[in-house]
């Protein structure tokens, strides 16, 4: 087999994997769309996007609304990124332009080692350490809540954060660097307003991303925030996230009747939302690397 021949077979293998990929992204959301369709038959897209109550257990008339619990989607996934994003991007600073490589090569594999830490051991330090530390420090008598949440959600979040932000960091010519040091600006001045500023939209990119590894998580959440159906009145309350919401119901719900149809179109909504941020993302990320 010639040299040629070889490169063919790897390329064709390579396309083959990337046409895998769509496919199977797409039969995931056909999926999603083909079981969430029955229930907009029963239950009108207005009352799913508008009703500020999910109650599909209640006798006389079941409600199915979006709005609690996007809400509380949001609460906690925003609230993780106040956490997440400057510590992450402070973090990246730091290994990109102050520690020395001794540090950095012990700082990074932890930062690693950090992303590969279970969900679930997540959300097990959320109901024994930071729930009780919070319920002691805000008098709250549940330290179940949305702020416990996303301090758990900020913590997933950061590896992610971190690398891209590094590597935005890192990918910021040299020239701008010595640049703003031959004017009289220290290294620290130079990181915050020359270098920071020039690697904004990897920074933005990673801090999307760093959103759509936060709002799709689902142990974490389901242990750690309460799961109050209500409508959310604060950080200091429990919540009910989209996610938290499919992975209880759904194993418990009876097949092919009204509730079991929404759960589907709250996992297409769902869908939805991580595909379009992780879709900007992206296109932030690679506008960039085409500027860079």
């Amino acid at each position: 087999m010639n040299r040629k021949l070889k490169e063919k077979l790897v390329e064709k293998f390579f396309l083959l994997n990337g046409v895998l990929v769509i496919l199977i992204l797409i039969g995931i959301f056909f999926l999603l769309l083909k079981n969430a369709l029955p229930a907009f038959y029963q239950v009108s897209l207005k009352h799913f996007l508008t009703k500020p109550t999910w109650n599909p257990d209640a006798y006389d008339q079941p409600t199915y609304g979006l709005v609690p619990m996007f809400v509380s989607t949001m609460m906690v996934t925003l609230g993780s990124l106040v956490v997440a994003v400057p510590l992450g991007v402070g973090t990246a600073a730091f290994l990109s332009d102050v520690a020395s490589p001794r540090v950095r090569e012990v700082l990074k594999p932890v930062v690693e080692l950090l992303a590969g830490i279970p969900s679930v051991v997540v959300g097990f330090l959320g109901i024994v350490l930071v729930g009780p530390l919070l319920a002691r420090l805000t008098g709250t008598y549940s330290g179940l809540n949305a702020l416990n949440g996303s301090i758990l959600l900020a913590v997933m979040a950061l590896p992610t954060i971190i690398s891209l932000s590094e590597d935005a960091l890192a990918s910021v010519p040299r020239s701008y660097e010595e640049a703003s040091l031959a004017l009289g600006a220290n290294k620290w001045e130079t990181v915050v307003r020359v270098k920071i500023p020039a690697a904004a939209s990897g920074i933005l990119a990673a801090c999307m991303l760093g959103m759509g590894r936060a709002i799709g998580e689902t142990m974490t959440v389901l242990m750690a925030t309460g799961n109050a159906a209500a409508f959310p009145g604060s950080f200091l309350g429990p919540v009910k996230t989209m996610t938290a919401t499919i992975a209880i119901e759904l194993g418990e719900v009876a097949y092919y009747t009204t509730h079991f149809y929404m759960l589907f179109a709250v996992g297409l909504m769902l869908f939805v939302i991580t595909f379009l941020i992780n879709l900007v993302a992206d296109i932030i990320f690679h506008k960039h690397t085409r500027v860079q």
